[in-house]
């Protein structure tokens, strides 16, 4: 308001200059400060922004000029009571309405303007917390049957006062410390991610104390190389889970992580018993929620091959970052 005010203050000082009123100004001053609020206090708000009532605008927009015009003439007369003569001049009715004109039509449009831009960051901030939510639901969906397992494992080294007790619950802890705080990151350092793997496969592997066969390699030549946190685990999960590893003549295992100079690239190959795997009804990631997952983090920027062998299952996971 004060913007509009000021110009139609200062236009007619600088293009009547020697024939300037400041009378007429002050009236014009007081007409643009009075188009003005009603326009962006009164009309747009509850006329121009609420659905289907537009043309309603329209017609107080006209009838706000209207009444405005003539009142600024109308004093004009009184105060310069021999400024034009009788009647009203083409000339002289657009001096009279342009300020006002003018400043409701530029007011409506720059209150337009920021409305749409209002609404396009509150549009992308809900996508953002839409998007932030999904991942945390997908990053929340981690098969709890792997920890009461590896409770239940660890007590079983605590009954026969194993020296190995201590170890894999440092490890448990570590895991559920990652889980809890980390994760809560955008991104951490793939040497987290690892060592969270690793720890995932040591308490996989208490089942048997004659030993599986799992075959692990884990790059870390790139150790502060940033990825999004939980996003490896649900291969190396479903791996365990489907490959029925406690089968110990033909269960096993391969993870292969491999850092590239744009990216890391996961390899997991399982066996696949003849009978499938039972069907696990609660907990874990299913392979559409890991897509999904790609998709929100990395646009454009992953490729995810998946081989189904009548003995086997791969996955080749290669992503820039």
């Amino acid at each position: 308001m004060l913007f509009w005010c000021s110009l139609w203050l200062l236009v007619p000082l600088f293009l009547e200059i020697g024939r300037f009123r400041p009378a007429q100004s002050t009236v014009s001053f007081l007409g643009v400060a009075l188009v003005v609020w009603t326009n962006l206090e009164v009309l747009l708000p509850r006329l121009y922004f609420k659905q289907g009532k537009k043309l309603l605008y329209l017609l107080a927009g006209v009838l706000l000029l209207t009444v405005v015009m003539e009142s600024a003439d109308y004093l004009n007369d009184w105060l310069y009571p021999g400024r034009g003569g009788p009647g009203r001049s083409g000339m002289r009715y657009i001096t009279v309405s342009m300020p006002f004109f003018t400043a409701f039509i530029g007011s409506a449009l720059v209150e337009v303007a920021g409305f749409a831009d209002r609404k396009v960051r509150e549009a992308a901030l809900l996508r953002s917390e839409k998007l932030e939510a999904e991942l945390k639901f997908l990053k929340s969906q981690i098969n709890p049957h792997f920890l009461f397992n590896a409770l239940n494992n660890i007590y079983a080294l605590t009954v026969i006062k194993s020296d190995r007790a201590p170890d894999n619950l440092l490890k448990l802890s570590g895991m559920l410390r990652y889980m809890s705080y980390e994760t809560k990151e955008e991104t951490v350092p793939l040497e987290k991610e690892i060592a969270y793997l690793r720890h995932f496969i040591d308490l996989h592997l208490l089942k048997d104390s004659q030993g599986l066969n799992v075959q692990v390699n884990f790059d870390a030549a790139r150790p502060g190389l940033k990825i999004a946190p939980m996003l490896l685990l649900p291969f190396v999960e479903n791996a365990f889970k489907h490959s029925k590893i406690e089968d110990l003549k033909y269960g096993w295992i391969r993870i292969d992580l491999r850092t590239q100079p744009d990216g890391v690239e996961l390899k997991v190959e399982n066996s696949r018993p003849a009978g499938g795997s039972p069907k696990d009804k609660v907990g874990g990631i299913g392979l559409h929620n890991v897509r999904r997952q790609l998709e929100l983090l990395y646009p454009d920027r992953y490729t995810l091959e998946v081989r189904e062998g009548a003995q086997d299952f791969s996955i080749l996971l290669k992503i820039k970052v």
